[in-house]
């Protein structure tokens, strides 16, 4: 099934819904809705409140039918939880352990003084004006998850199945996605960026490569990814290929003794130049570096993002 990546509700058949927010880029997450038997799980929340307030409002002719009465987040990110505040009060909230501590760890406060408050020079102020600051982290009312598991949980949606699989750390620490095997459906959170370059917080890469060897598995016929337009396998290969890629690059760059922000200016980027936000390859190098020598010192996320600034303000 082809699903137009344009903004908005899409349904993918069988009381399945995804919410695409185009382009992808730092973000603009995906999210989803499983429904059956008057009842309906949602799959993660957005970046703020008023575009979880847009997004829940075109989800009501669906959630009317089957309110939403349970929901999950894929994983620690707050473009995948800010928007918890707006669900419907006392439902549950799954989340794998390791994404609750992320989440308690770095709420809203925290990113809306890094991107508004704090002054780490001109390459990064450029950078905080094009990405972050176009959402309004002071509307947030952080609410964390009620629930959390480790490895695999089953929920029930009516008479539906839906498989947690914790397929991190990857992307972040706690990684999940959500399968819904009648359907063919996987939501996958960020183990996938489709047509964007895959962000490596935590790592290691050979765990994220595992996970998508998992997504495979699964043979699901309809795969929605945490940023981009809706995929199949393919899509899941190209990510695999691109981390690869990156992990020999990075190999090769780091036995020649370079630093890792020479190695990220160093490597040629060109065969995904149509992805969007490459300027992620300096922390892509960055962890990889650390997964290489586990002595070196752990980089501060503010520091990643004026490495990403700065690479940017170059190529």
């Amino acid at each position: 099934m082809k699903i137009a990546y344009t903004r908005g509700l899409h349904e993918l058949g069988d009381g399945l819904f995804c919410y695409l927010q185009p382009d992808g880029g730092w973000g603009w997450s995906n999210a989803g809705l499983i429904a059956a038997d008057g009842t309906s799980l949602l799959v993660d929340t957005l970046f703020d409140r008023r575009l979880t307030e847009d997004m829940l409002a075109a989800m009501r002719p669906a959630t009317e039918r089957n309110p939403i009465e349970q929901a999950m987040n894929t994983h620690g990110n707050g473009d995948h939880w800010f928007g918890n505040g707006l669900l419907p009060d006392g439902i549950p909230i799954v989340a794998t352990s390791a994404a609750l501590a992320e989440m308690e760890a770095v709420g809203p406060e925290l990113l809306h003084a890094l991107f508004n408050q704090l002054d780490l020079g001109p390459e990064f102020d450029a950078f905080a004006a094009r990405t972050m600051r176009r959402f309004d982290f002071e509307s947030v009312q952080p609410r964390l998850p009620t629930e959390s598991f480790d490895g695999e949980r089953t929920l029930r949606v009516g008479d539906r199945e839906v498989r947690l699989l914790e397929l991190g750390p990857a992307h972040t620490r706690g990684d999940a996605i959500a399968f819904v095997p009648d359907a063919g459906v996987v939501f996958t959170g960020d183990i996938l960026f489709i047509e964007g370059t895959p962000i490596m917080w935590e790592g290691p890469v050979s765990h994220w490569l595992q996970a998508c060897d998992r997504i495979l598995e699964l043979d699901a016929s309809t795969i929605v990814p945490g940023h981009g337009p809706v995929t199949d396998a393919s899509g899941v290969r190209d990510v695999a290929n691109y981390l690869r890629f990156v992990r020999d690059e990075a190999r090769a760059r780091f036995d020649a003794g370079m630093s890792a922000a020479a190695a990220a200016d160093d490597i040629d980027v060109s065969d995904f130049r149509d992805w969007g936000d490459p300027e992620r390859i300096a922390v892509n190098v960055s962890t990889l570096y650390r997964e290489f020598d586990p002595s070196l010192p752990e980089v501060p996320v503010p520091e990643l993002f004026v490495r990403m600034a700065r690479w940017s303000a170059r190529h």
